[in-house]
């Protein structure tokens, strides 16, 4: 199988290394500095247990240098879906089609309008990664991956499926997008926004009793949405899932913390601030993820830390209180380690 992989950053990475000895891999994307570094000296993956291993990649900035691919495997941040989705349309056969496995909603949307419906398709992915440096990254967190099931041609998903078991990546087909979409947002609006605004792995949300409680209570926030929504989430309790989540990649820093750490724009909106938005549209109140998307709004725009709380929902106040710094610790910006 000839795969192009639009992406450079951690989880592109993790699925190049894993994919590359078992098919026609080639990376395309835009950071110079990863670009370089691969280049150079080919791409290391950090296993959970320590090991190293390198492997080559062919990497690329021009994406017709990946074609003919039979999938664009599309793992860059929401916000770069549209660029994406001409990289994939350059790389790809005519027969081929795109895959997402990214955060949030509207991805698969997006490549549908340059691509074609029919060669867009969804999935998600709860495997955890982080970029060590360029050209080195930590698998951190073992996870689950689920590919939407295609009504007219499933061979090549399946195949495809059968390459990710082979590559390591425990995979799942199923015919329910929405259900797949929302299920991963439900434990995106849980784990990422907290662990930028507090600036922690994962594991501290599964370890502290306040951060579980916010973490749970957004997730279960997207469940009550979808239902409203008709949309059956891929597990039954959501809660549940987002705290098994937060425990099997509890090494990992979320894309989010990541993106904050590093002065890069972050996925909040197309996560937390889709939320909002869509509860609104059903006069449901989510004050979990409200006052997530209200604090990680005001930390990114540099506003004074720690912020006031008296404008939270006084249910959630202890709980944010006992997390962020009190007034008059200078120089922590919301983090507890």
């Amino acid at each position: 199988m000839n795969l192009a992989i639009i992406g450079t950053g951690a989880l592109a990475s993790l699925f190049a290394t894993r994919l590359a000895p078992l098919a026609d891999v080639t990376m395309a994307g835009t950071w110079a500095a990863q670009l370089a570094a691969i280049r150079d000296q080919g791409l290391t993956l950090v296993s959970p247990d320590g090991r190293r291993r390198t492997v080559s990649v062919p990497v690329t900035e021009d994406p017709g240098r990946a074609a003919p691919a039979d999938v664009a495997l599309i793992l860059v941040k929401s916000y770069q879906t549209e660029r994406a989705a001409h990289f994939a349309a350059a790389a790809l056969a005519p027969a081929g089609f795109a895959l997402t496995l990214q955060n949030g909603l509207g991805n698969v949307e997006t490549l549908a309008a340059t691509l074609g419906p029919a060669r867009a398709l969804a999935g998600t992915t709860s495997e955890g990664a982080t970029m060590l440096r360029p050209g080195v990254v930590r698998h951190a967190g073992r996870g689950l991956t689920y590919l939407a099931r295609p009504a007219g041609e499933p061979q090549a998903v399946a195949a495809l499926a059968v390459l990710f078991e082979e590559a390591g990546f425990v995979t799942h087909l199923t015919g329910d997008v929405q259900g797949l979409l929302w299920g991963k947002l439900a434990v995106n609006a849980g784990i990422n926004p907290l662990t930028a605004l507090l600036e922690v792995p994962n594991g501290f949300l599964a370890e502290n009793a306040h951060a579980r409680a916010l973490m749970e209570a957004a997730a279960r926030e997207v469940a009550t949405l979808a239902q409203m929504r008709h949309i059956s989430l891929p597990y039954d309790d959501a809660a549940r899932r987002t705290y098994e989540v937060a425990v099997a990649t509890a090494a990992n820093r979320s894309s989010m913390l990541q993106d904050v750490q590093n002065g890069r724009p972050t996925e909040l909106e197309a996560i937390t601030g889709a939320v909002v938005r869509l509860a609104r549209e059903h006069d449901l109140s989510v004050p979990a993820n409200a006052a997530l998307l209200m604090l990680l709004r005001q930390k990114l725009a540099g506003a004074a830390w720690p912020p006031p709380l008296a404008a939270l929902p006084s249910s959630l106040r202890p709980h944010f209180a006992a997390l962020l710094p009190a007034p008059g610790e200078a120089g922590k910006k919301g983090s507890r380690k």
